[in-house]
């Protein structure tokens, strides 16, 4: 009898475990549905993110910019823009405005990478 005992109770902890594994994975899931629904609609909304900024002209001026995910990923895309252009390029964090995952507009540089 306490052999069954033991193997209910195990089972009674696994399904708890279970239980509390499905409902923090539904919580994450969640949340990384909401962040991919924000990128997809066509909402304006500003905040900090890393970008490549490309200057050109006699006094620098911006032409161009693109979102980047990280900070590695935008010095690796520098260096070949570099060598491959004589375009300035530079990564630096902003305070921009997005929309669709894409920077709209640029309201301030904050840091240069």
């Amino acid at each position: 009898m306490s052999k069954i005992k033991i193997v209910l109770v195990f089972l009674l902890c696994f399904g708890l475990y279970k239980g509390y594994v499905a409902f923090s994975e539904f919580e994450i899931g969640v949340s990384d549905r909401v962040a991919e629904l924000e990128l997809n609609e066509d909402i304006e909304k500003q905040g900090e993110v890393i970008a490549l900024l490309m200057y050109l002209g006699d006094p620098l001026e911006l032409k161009e910019h693109l979102l980047v995910e990280k900070e590695s990923k935008c010095l690796e895309m520098k260096q070949i823009a570099e060598e491959t252009s004589f375009a300035y390029y530079e990564c630096a964090v902003v305070d921009a405005n997005l929309k669709g995952g894409k920077i709209i507009s640029i309201n301030a540089e904050l840091e240069i990478l």
